[in-house]
């Protein structure tokens, strides 16, 4: 069966991380070994905040990134994205950030995305947190993705 993942900023970012500490090394290792494996069996998909995010970074990391993900197909923004990331943080599921990681949550949520592949820990591949985005999520009527990193989908069944 075809999977779906979306794909959050920090996934191309730490494909071309510069920082060389063990912890940041391992995680590019694993993005890497991730993003390599031949993608036949999935949809993999992203979001204009990616991009923009992504631009953000700095000369030549970002055309780096921008140029991994160039064939990747760009989800539609919709209204309904936006009122979904209004119920996510009045739900306190994410910070107070229109553009940060509660528009992710909310792209991969509505296009019913089974994965959604990040490195952000501290805000979306939170197990504290998995709980209270599904019970919102059903509040809200949404799909409600596996919220994983990379060594997650390398290494655990």
């Amino acid at each position: 069966m075809i999977k779906a993942y979306y794909i959050e900023t920090s996934i191309p970012s730490y494909y071309y991380e510069t920082r060389t500490n063990t912890r940041i090394k391992a995680m590019q290792e694993w993005t890497k070994q991730w993003w390599d494996l031949p993608q036949q069996d999935c949809l993999i998909r992203i979001a204009l905040p990616v991009i923009v995010e992504l631009l953000e970074a700095p000369y030549p990391k970002n055309e780096n990134c921008l140029k991994l993900i160039e064939n990747i197909p760009v989800l539609e923004y919709t209204k309904e994205i936006d009122e979904i990331v209004t119920a996510y943080i009045k739900h306190k599921i994410m910070p107070n950030e229109a553009m940060g990681d509660a528009v992710h949550l909310a792209f991969a949520s509505y296009y019913k995305c089974d994965f959604l592949v990040t490195w952000n820990s501290k805000h979306i591949a939170n197990a504290n947190k998995f709980d209270h985005i599904a019970r919102i999520n059903g509040l809200l009527g949404l799909f409600n993705p596996k919220l994983v990193t990379p060594f997650q989908l390398l290494y655990q069944e």
